[in-house]
């Protein structure tokens, strides 16, 4: 009996100490990242974007993004990689998820990254510091030239190609020179959207974030309402999903 019962708590044990299965996520045409080092608050308000948009959409984790498959992948139109820390978004997931994700769009799923997302489109440095996707033939990123001035984040005005100059929240984000096609400009010239043909995938990157909420704008002197800047998010958003090219250099 005594042996039997510590068969059982054997069991028990393992049991409580062995990970759950990971959960696929749902089927959506969009899949938005939301593991480590993503910011809570961006997945938040680019979730509000989509939900404005009336847009079908999952979110996947580290985890669950290390699991999945380049076929997995590609049951998804678009995959979204938000603002945070792209260092820490790079270390948290597998060193082959990165030639996973690059193998995905190479073969015809959408990109769209938004600050620490865009810098993680990029390719990794030589020390490997992180785990970058390379969707850009080895092109890398660099901060936006006000944080060598030790600003953190700021309203900045943006010159998309073919429309009206707006006032946008960055935060720490790239200038995106070296890959694609300009799509808007920083005031110092240097681009601060791109868009671009990744193998078969069509891919943006954006160091700004159109899609920020008014509680980021607090203490900040903004020309351009909140409102024409999420439109703007909705319009990089719906150019990503549907592979629509938007004007450019």
């Amino acid at each position: 009996m005594r042996k039997r019962i510590a068969v059982l708590l054997a069991v028990c044990v393992i049991a409580a100490c062995s990970p759950a299965p990971t959960a696929a996520p749902k089927p959506a045409g969009i899949l938005l990242f939301n593991g480590a080092g993503a910011s809570p608050g961006d997945v938040a308000a680019i979730e509000a974007v989509l939900k404005a948009r009336g847009l079908d959409y999952a979110t996947a984790n580290s985890r669950q993004l290390d699991a999945m498959s380049a076929d997995d992948l590609k049951a998804y139109r678009l995959l979204i990689m938000p603002g945070g820390n792209f260092v820490k978004m790079g270390q948290g997931l597998e060193p082959g998820t990165s030639a996973t994700i690059r193998q995905s769009v190479n073969s015809g799923l959408n990109y769209l990254g938004v600050c620490a997302g865009a810098f993680l489109a990029g390719a990794s440095p030589p020390n490997g510091l992180y785990n970058g996707f390379n969707l850009t033939g080895g092109a890398r990123f660099s901060f936006y030239a006000i944080s060598a001035q030790g600003v953190r984040k700021a309203a900045v005005k943006i010159q998309p190609i073919g429309a009206p100059a707006a006032d946008h929240y960055w935060e720490d984000g790239p200038q995106l020179s070296g890959w694609g096609d300009v799509v808007a400009r920083y005031e110092n010239g240097t681009p601060a959207v791109v868009e671009g043909r990744a193998g078969a995938g069509f891919v943006i990157l954006s160091g700004i974030h159109p899609e920020a909420p008014d509680s980021w704008r607090r203490g900040l002197a903004f020309k351009t309402p909140a409102s024409a800047d999420h439109a703007y998010a909705a319009e990089l958003i719906d150019a990503a999903l549907n592979g629509a090219p938007l004007p450019h250099d």
